[in-house]
């Protein structure tokens, strides 16, 4: 009877609406646009992965450690769904050209619209893109999101750490975040904090106001290592203000040297929960911070010819130098030989180079593996990083390119691929220290020891080690060298920036006087 009871109460009383479940669209279009790389990024050079195509999105997006793996996790976290749009992703270079960008930003706006009604954004943008037209071209994507999507409506913006963020960006976003590290291991941390920041905001748990404050100065890249002084202890504060219940976000990112926009240069950005007070504190404090570490990042590096001296005359190898103006993951050609010329001038022994030359790499096929190399190499893509260098040798072995990195390093990323690749054992080789020359068909930011692992190339056996970069080859290389020296090179992107002739940017910036 009582059973019977209620059951019948149950069934009188009124049906309560279940809770809403959010959807969030996610994607991303990003590029780091370097302005003094002549050769422009087009659509050929983009890798655009779009919702609707046999992939799953969602499975392979999480597979990696990148802001838009976040962006899933911390949707499951916070208790809303999340739809794939796109994600165009393009090796740095010079800017887009007007075309290109159009052409992009249209297919991810018809993929947003394709989606129907949507809670929220969730977009990876790189924060250093410039396209033919529009300087700060990541703003004037969000500008055309907010006209779209109206003034309340929550889109959430990851930057990296090198985004030259302008004041647009930062009031046209409801919260703006930069990763924290950089080398960038940190990346899946970024996009699972923006999406539990998006799952408040749609529970209407906070209200974001946020505020950037850009110090007067550049920020030289040879100093953004956040894991060592000057920067550690600005990382570390941005850090624990993050433990305060009304601070949502705290992003300070070094800027980008090689984009010559109006606000090119380190910023802070502060989100707070509707206490524009504090954000505006606590990013001058963190900005002054910055300001103050001016006498700590002067340059005094090594030329090639000094870093190879340095290298040989080293009594713990590897040693791994980083040339700098051939900076991969900066917007350089690849294919410099300032560093290949010393090692043959100074008849090192035991050296690892990668340059990008196609056909150099035809004509290793063509050799055969075992057959004979003799051909110039490098230099040929401009007139900024080097003469082509003649090599000789032997064809020691052919491969597709492809590699994955299972680590967490610069990026995030796990699969990677520089097309046909040929590794030449090159003049001067002996048994035990053989000088390898990597030729590939597509440029590739050395992010993963994988890269020459992939090729039979064990490191730990080498005496030098080049990578083509600045600090995001560190996470792979730090761990095998017994010492890193940073190159003064030149290139598209030399660190010195003496070598340039600045337009755009802010007058009187600290660095470039």
């Amino acid at each position: 009877m009582f059973r019977w009871l209620t059951l019948f109460l149950l069934a009188a009383l009124p049906a309560f609406p279940q809770t809403k479940r959010f959807r969030v669209a996610i994607g991303g279009f990003m590029h780091e646009s370097n302005s003094f790389n002549p050769a422009h990024t087009t659509l050929a050079d983009y890798n655009i992965q779009e919702a609707g195509g046999a992939e799953d999105l969602l499975a392979l997006w999480s597979k990696s450690s990148s802001e838009v793996s976040g962006y899933i996790a911390g949707a499951k976290e916070a208790g809303f769904d999340v739809v794939p749009t796109l994600l165009a992703n393009a090796t740095p270079k010079g800017p887009l050209t007007t075309k290109t960008y159009n052409t992009i930003y249209s297919r991810l706006e018809n993929k947003l619209k394709s989606l129907g009604k949507i809670d929220g954004l969730l977009l990876a943008l790189h924060g250093a893109m410039v396209v033919d037209g529009y300087p700060h071209g990541d703003e004037e994507t969000v500008r055309r999101l907010r006209k779209l999507y109206g003034p309340d409506f929550p889109i959430i913006v990851t930057h990296d750490f090198h985004a030259n963020v302008s004041p647009g960006i930062v009031k046209l976003s409801t919260v703006l975040i930069t990763y924290k590290q950089n080398p960038h291991l940190d990346t899946k941390d970024r996009g699972m904090q923006a999406a539990r920041i998006m799952g408040r905001i749609l529970r209407g748990q906070v209200k974001p106001v946020q505020t950037v404050v850009k110090p007067p100065m550049v920020y030289n890249i040879i100093f953004q290592n956040t894991y060592a002084e000057p920067l550690l202890p600005i990382t570390r504060e941005s850090m624990a203000l993050e433990k305060n219940p009304k601070i949502l976000a705290v992003s300070v990112s070094g800027g980008y040297q090689y984009g010559d926009v109006p606000y090119m240069g380190p910023s802070v950005v502060v989100a707070t929960d509707n206490d524009p007070a504090l954000a505006q504190k606590e990013a001058q404090r963190l900005s002054d911070m910055l300001w103050v570490t001016r006498n700590r990042i002067v340059l005094r590096i090594p030329d090639p010819a000094g870093a190879v001296r340095e290298a040989m005359a080293a009594t713990k190898f590897p040693v791994a130098l980083m040339d700098t103006g051939d900076n991969i993951g900066g917007g350089s050609a690849g294919d410099s030989t300032f560093l290949l010329a010393e090692f043959l001038k100074q008849k090192a022994t035991g050296w690892v180079v990668t340059i990008a030359d196609p056909a150099a790499v035809q004509a290793a096929v063509k050799a055969g593996i075992g057959g004979a190399f003799d051909m110039e190499v490098g230099g040929k893509t401009d007139n900024m990083h080097g003469k082509p260098v003649r090599v000789r040798g032997r064809v020691k072995s052919l491969h597709d390119g492809s590699y994955m990195e299972t680590e967490i390093r610069h990026g995030g990323g796990r699969y990677f691929n520089e097309g046909l690749t040929a590794v030449i054992e090159a003049e001067g080789s002996t048994r035990d220290l053989q000088n390898f020359l990597v030729l590939t068909t597509r440029r590739a930011s050395p992010n993963s020891l994988h890269q020459i692992i992939s090729l039979g190339i064990y490191p730990q056996r080498q005496h030098i080690l080049v990578a083509k970069g600045t600090i995001a080859p560190r996470a792979a290389y730090e761990p095998v060298s017994a010492k890193i020296i940073a190159v003064d090179s030149p290139g598209a992107t030399a660190v010195n920036p003496a070598r340039f002739t600045f337009r755009h940017v802010r007058a009187k910036l600290w660095g470039l006087q």
